[in-house]
């Protein structure tokens, strides 16, 4: 098979962030799993991809990239000629709203939501423990002043960047795709706007496709 190789796994939430951006652009690529339960992803092949010994990796001919966000603007640049422009980079000020709005999912939305689902998801369903609930509580206060500014927000716009889908809002979904499979899903009730957008954005058939691969499906 042709194309670019991610080395993940379709239930990780990095790895997700990558395959939405393949699918977006219609780009030919081949996932090889990466079996975490058994350490692959701390093997020598792999951490030769990933010093970190994490997921995902990708490699297209001899240049081998990690870190999901990273990849995510190679492969929406390397593919920007199949018509689908997520990075806006021939506007200087849309291009700026993308990257104000993906550093708001990874220095603001990230670290509220992904504890809760860690919590509600990974740590009853994948290790066999029990969820802290106190870190779940905290998690969720922080998580619903993020969504007063995103609801805020997405009062004056479609979609985060602007009136146009981007990278800025695909990056949103991996985190907000498990949190709807936990018992904290109705928080987004309470901010309209934010709903509707999300509602939007998992319309989309890449959305459906990635979606299918992950937990909760």
């Amino acid at each position: 098979m042709g194309g670019v190789i991610v080395y993940g796994s379709p239930i990780s939430t990095c790895t997700a962030r990558v395959l939405l951006c393949l699918e977006e652009v219609g780009a030919e690529y081949q996932l090889v799993p990466i079996n975490m339960p058994i350490g692959e992803h701390k093997s020598p092949p792999h951490l030769a991809r990933n010093p970190f010994g994490q997921i995902p990796a990708l490699e297209d001919g001899d240049l081998v990239l990690f870190e999901s966000r990273a990849i995510s603007k190679y492969v929406l640049r390397k593919y920007k000629e199949s018509g689908t422009d997520l990075l806006k980079e021939g506007n200087l000020a849309e291009s700026a709203m993308v990257e104000v709005w993906l550093e708001a999912e990874s220095q603001q939305y990230n670290p509220a939501i992904s504890p809760i689902v860690y919590q509600s998801l990974v740590v009853p369903k994948m290790r066999g423990g029990a969820p802290d609930q106190a870190i779940i509580d905290s998690s969720l206060e922080k998580f619903k002043k993020v969504l007063e500014v995103y609801e805020a927000r997405l009062s004056k716009s479609k979609y985060l960047a602007g009136d146009f889908f981007s990278l800025a809002d695909l990056s949103h979904f991996p985190y907000t795709r498990y949190l709807m499979v936990t018992p904290y899903a109705s928080v987004f009730e309470s901010y309209p706007h934010v709903k509707a957008w999300w509602e939007d954005i998992t319309s989309r058939p890449a959305f459906k496709k990635v979606s299918a691969g992950m937990l909760g499906s």
